[in-house]
């Protein structure tokens, strides 16, 4: 198999970093190589029906403002980064070492998905282990790799570290949710993975553009906020879920006539949280 590419993140930095704070994509990569298309049964659009698409172009703002971003490049649908490392499929890994388990994994959702929009199976055949490994070396470790390193340096130069982990979800991922539906869904592990003084800035600034916001349900937050989200340490992670139907035509993956309004109003969202409590000592932002 030709080696895997593309790189699997860009990482954004600005001139200057003024608070800490660090925004993150794992799920809007879109860099689909033909090895991968010709080893699926599914084509290109239909392997997008997982991806959080264009979110990454929606966070670009906090570069400017102050905040960093890294955004995977390489899809979700080959690894999902949000999913901790050995969240191996048996089904989707031959030789996969048995574990507990997990509804992410009996739904196909494991670190090498199993399927994607609508329980369609992403592969022919399993992968074998040797090249499920190859593809978490590739793609998984490069990007923790990174987050890490983004997270121990905002720690060490602001005695804080923010990462607001940015996603979608299917509008009709709510539609079960009794009277009306929010916008936008906050995780924070139900303050396990951030302090509330984080959680409720994030969420001060989304009510105060207008969105309709939820906390924690149904998203409270995955692999990402369970195993960077210290607030003790002061390190906070923040989940951020976008109704696509806000900024994009689900069924063509494509922005619709409301993209350039969404990006303008989310932007301005972006821009007033990336030096979140720049001028506040840590303490003042975590506190109740």
């Amino acid at each position: 198999m030709t080696d895997p590419a593309p790189a699997p993140f860009t990482l954004s930095r600005p001139d200057r970093w003024a608070g800490g704070v660090i925004f993150a994509s794992p799920h809007s990569g879109r860099d689909y190589p033909d090895w991968f298309l010709a080893e699926s049964g599914l084509d290109a659009h239909q392997l997008r029906s997982s991806e959080d698409a264009f979110v990454d172009r929606l966070i670009a703002p906090a570069v400017g403002a102050g905040g960093v971003v890294l955004a995977a490049r390489m899809p979700r649908c080959m690894v999902d980064l949000n999913r901790a490392v050995d969240e191996l499929d048996p089904l989707a890994v031959a030789g996969a070492p048995p574990r507990p388990p997990s509804p992410r994994i009996q739904s196909g959702l494991g670190v090498i998905p199993r399927v994607v929009g609508q329980g369609r199976p992403i592969r022919r055949a399993p992968l074998s282990r040797d090249e499920a490994m190859r593809r978490l070396d590739a793609y998984w470790r490069p990007y923790h790799a990174a987050l890490g390193a983004l997270m121990a340096e905002a720690a060490r130069r602001f005695g804080r570290a923010v990462l607001i982990d940015v996603h979608s979800m299917p509008h009709e991922a709510l539609a079960h949710l009794p009277g009306p539906r929010p916008q936008i869904v906050i995780g924070d592990r139900n303050g396990m993975s951030a302090a509330p003084g984080i959680t409720a800035a994030v969420a001060a600034v989304l009510s105060g553009a207008g969105f309709a916001i939820r906390h924690n349900s149904p998203f409270a937050g995955a692999y990402v906020a369970s195993a960077y989200g210290r607030p003790a340490q002061g390190r906070h992670v923040v989940q951020i879920e976008i109704d696509r139907a806000l900024y994009m035509d689900e069924s063509r993956i494509a922005p619709h006539a409301g993209y350039d309004a969404f990006a303008a109003r989310f932007g301005a969202v972006v821009a007033r949280l990336a030096p979140m409590g720049m001028d506040e000592p840590p303490a003042a932002l975590a506190a109740e």
